[in-house]
């Protein structure tokens, strides 16, 4: 009985709380100032353009509940389905060459060989931190159809001067050339962060079994290149599908909408016309878009196993 009522005693004493130390705290305060900025510049005007997506909204009246009305009419919309597909055409357009080159100008300036790389790296970086109001307008002048550089050069070898940013088929193909150039540098230097944290005994090895240089390229640097691809694709994904400022200044959408990308739309409808819920269900859209690429892109390349 003595040793039961001890054991009832202590069931009912009450539980010492864990004590909370400042190791657990320090890591959330270190966070804290990237976790503010997020949620209130991200988060929260996320969730908010979501909410907007089901109301009629003009900034003047006050919002008008309409419900799925705004998605209803995305699928009449034609131009909406224009801005896509050129979309698309952009993204596709700059991936390919830019993963391409990037990687070539990274195994290039990874040889220890390679003369003042160092000069040549921060050349090729240059264009990332360049704003690209400015790149655009130094495009323009060097474009510019009537005393442009490149047309005077043109002309100079016998070749009809072009409209560029003017031709509905050269539009698109030159914003693609200005994205590439820009993004060349930041991809470079993330391919160059991919090759020097592969092994050199792997390459040892293939040396000794007798492998040449594009065997040991396709065998042990691009299948080790691969999570880094997947990122570099990733962000070229997203980064592609919220082309919006060289249209802008360049090109305004045109000529005859063959520049009209899907965020530049977006603007037109909540800054232009003021059909800010509207606006908001493109958002949407655009964000699942990217999200559903960005998974297919994961299930082929994120899931890598040595």
């Amino acid at each position: 009985m003595g040793i039961q009522a001890n054991a009832t005693t202590d069931n009912q004493l009450p539980k010492k709380r864990k004590k909370i130390t400042g190791k657990q705290i320090a890591p959330w305060l270190f966070l804290a100032p990237a976790l503010t900025i997020v949620i209130t510049f991200v988060a929260l005007p996320a969730l908010g353009g979501l909410g907007l997506s089901f109301f009629k909204y003009d900034a003047i009246n006050p919002p008008e509940f309409i419900g799925m009305e705004n998605f209803a009419y995305l699928v009449e919309d034609e131009l909406f389905r224009k801005s896509i597909f050129v979309t698309i055409y952009y993204v596709f357009g700059s991936l390919i060459p830019a993963v391409a080159i990037s990687l070539a100008v990274a195994l290039i300036l990874n040889k220890k060989w390679f003369p003042l790389r160092n000069v040549v790296r921060a050349t090729y970086f240059l264009p990332t931190i360049v704003s690209m109001v400015a790149v655009a307008f130094v495009w323009m002048w060097l474009f510019n159809p009537q005393f442009g550089p490149v047309n005077d050069w043109l002309s100079s070898i016998g070749i009809a001067k072009q409209q560029f940013f003017g031709d509905p088929k050269l539009a698109m193909p030159m914003l693609i050339v200005i994205g590439v150039w820009k993004v060349i540098g930041f991809n470079m230097v993330i391919y160059l962060a991919g090759l020097q944290g592969i092994d050199k005994t792997y390459y040892e090895a293939a040396e000794i079994d007798g492998a040449n240089s594009f065997q040991r390229f396709r065998y042990i640097t691009w299948p080790l290149l691969i999570p880094t691809t997947f990122f570099v694709c990733t962000m070229g994904v997203i980064s592609g599908f919220q082309i919006f400022d060289q249209i802008f200044i360049i090109t305004g959408g045109g000529p005859a909408q063959s520049t009209y990308a899907i965020v530049f739309y977006i603007y037109q409808k909540a800054f232009k016309e003021w059909v800010f819920g509207y606006a908001s269900s493109l958002s949407m859209i655009l964000f699942f878009i990217i999200l559903a690429i960005t998974l297919v892109q994961y299930r082929f390349m994120g899931r890598v196993h040595y």
